[in-house]
């Protein structure tokens, strides 16, 4: 569906977080951060996903990364921020809304590359390493002060010791932000990109940090002061060949509709009718609107505005994709079909659009198209296997046609990708006596019972190798028999 909050699973929290960690502001900052990372909201959208992959990966092909490599995550947060470690990039939601033009968000994601390009994450958590020396001997020394009955003397060298370990780390933080600058610059002007779009986003940070008056003290902080950045970066960014170079009107409305869909779907929807009045008649006006009357349960008036932009573009699969949601989600569920076809057909590789098609086919309790709805989720699976939402969907339509192996099977996997390993290992359980051993579904459920297994108390594992065939039954050979035949009857002429 459009613009989905997900709440991130267990298991990609942990992925999150161990990338997060390496990148904590602070020592006694890293805690906060792998709570957060544990409890995060991530948003899924075909459309703005579809913007990252466009602009990201010919980013991180100029880094020297593999543009495969890197997973992109977009977080439901509406603070300007981004944040690369490992092989993850995560963008706020508030980063689009923010930035003006696609330029700005460019010299960002080039700002990320370079921390993943110069391996930052590791070396991170190398220096905050480096920097607990000085923490563990103040916690010595304070120890051995407050021992000879010197407590104030004790707590003053415990700070001290914690002071220096913090801005020792902060002061290698900053470094790696300032080379993550100036790489930047380098990737951009290997695609003949402009390096102005990154100047004007420091710029108006710089100018925030102005006007609010904030008093920061630039030896705590992770991050260079927005002044010192753009300062730092003024001189090589202008003299770049293609610090000129603007965006086409065509990729600034791009951008221009995104923002708009993001502040339907994620603002209050009178702010957002007040954002786009009925007087402006663009096309971000008509789509902002469009998902704000379909959030307010104005649904004539939703439909009204999506179908302007339907008609005006109906090779547009976003906007086919939100008609078809705004009739789904309120019961005219035969009816959205047609306009979720329509963006499978546009773009047929984007699992998402074939789940939401899935689910209004599904609804419509006839059989062929169930059966057709199980085909788009067995696709989208196969694109998005970690995706538990498709798996759950497809266990819905294998019930509906009363596969029960099978809907126990996708159940399955669907909680294992939540992270409820209890409940993964039973449907497992439930499903393997229905299914054909040896066979590729036989094997994911032997998968996922050996994956979530625990370590006490639990049943005895399945035999994980195929029966062998059972051999062919041997009979005594039975004993010939002649059939009986009547004696023949003589008929006597005379």
């Amino acid at each position: 569906m459009p613009l989905q909050l997900v709440k991130a699973s267990p298991k990609f929290g942990l992925r999150l977080r161990n990338s997060l960690a390496a990148l904590a502001a602070l020592v006694t900052a890293a805690a906060p951060v792998a709570a957060e990372a544990q409890g995060i909201s991530t948003l899924r959208d075909a459309e703005i996903e579809q913007w990252l992959e466009d602009y990201s990966r010919p980013i991180f092909a100029a880094a020297g990364l593999n543009p495969k490599s890197i997973e992109i995550i977009i977080v439901n947060d509406p603070t300007f921020n981004a944040f690369a470690g490992g092989r993850y990039m995560g963008v706020n939601s508030g980063l689009f809304t923010f930035a003006k033009t696609p330029n700005e968000i460019e010299g960002v994601i080039a700002h990320e590359a370079g921390h993943l390009a110069g391996n930052h994450g590791a070396r991170s958590a190398e220096a905050m390493a480096n920097a607990g020396t000085p923490m563990i001997l103040g916690l010595l020394l304070a120890g051995a002060a407050i021992a000879a009955g010197a407590p104030e003397a004790g707590i003053g060298l415990l700070g001290l010791g914690q002071n220096i370990a913090i801005k020792d780390y902060l002061v290698y933080s900053r470094s790696q932000e300032a080379t993550a600058d100036q790489s930047s610059i380098t990737y951009l002007d290997r695609l003949g990109k402009s390096t102005k779009g990154a100047m004007d986003i420091w710029g108006r940070m710089r100018n925030y940090q102005i006007i609010t008056g904030q008093r920061i003290n630039p030896f705590l902080q992770s991050h260079p002061l927005a002044n010192e950045r753009y300062s730092a970066l003024q001189t090589r960014a202008m003299e770049s060949p293609y610090f000129n170079v603007q965006d086409s009107p065509e990729e600034i409305q791009r951008l221009q509709l995104i923002q708009a869909k993001i502040k339907g779907f994620l603002h209050d929807p009178l702010q957002t009718l007040r954002d786009y009045p009925l007087s402006d008649q663009s096309d971000p006006a008509h789509y902002a609107r469009a998902v704000a009357y379909y959030r307010h349960s104005e649904i004539d008036k939703a439909l009204e505005e999506v179908r302007k932009l339907t008609t005006a573009h109906p090779n547009n699969p976003y906007f086919n994709e939100l008609e078809g949601q705004i009739l789904f989600e309120y019961g005219r569920t035969n009816e959205s079909i047609a306009p979720h076809r329509k963006s499978v057909e546009l773009i047929p590789d984007n699992a998402l659009m074939r789940i939401n098609l899935a689910r209004s086919l599904i609804a419509s309790n006839e059989p062929d198209l169930i059966a057709e709805a199980t085909t788009h989720l067995k696709r989208a699976v196969a694109e998005e296997k970690d995706n538990g939402f498709a798996w759950y969907e497809l266990a819905r339509a294998y019930a509906e046609q009363g596969e029960t192996a099978k809907a126990d099977l996708a159940t399955a996997e669907s909680r294992f990708q939540s992270g409820a390993q209890g409940d993964a290992n039973h449907f497992a359980r439930r499903a393997l006596p229905g299914l054909e051993r040896g066979t590729a579904e036989w094997r994911q459920a032997m998968d996922i019972i050996l994956a979530t297994q625990p370590a006490d108390g639990a049943p005895p594992l399945p035999s994980a190798e195929p029966a062998p065939a059972p051999a062919p039954e041997k009979r005594e050979p039975e004993e010939k028999k002649t059939p009986d035949v009547p004696d023949p009857i003589i008929i006597d002429s005379n």
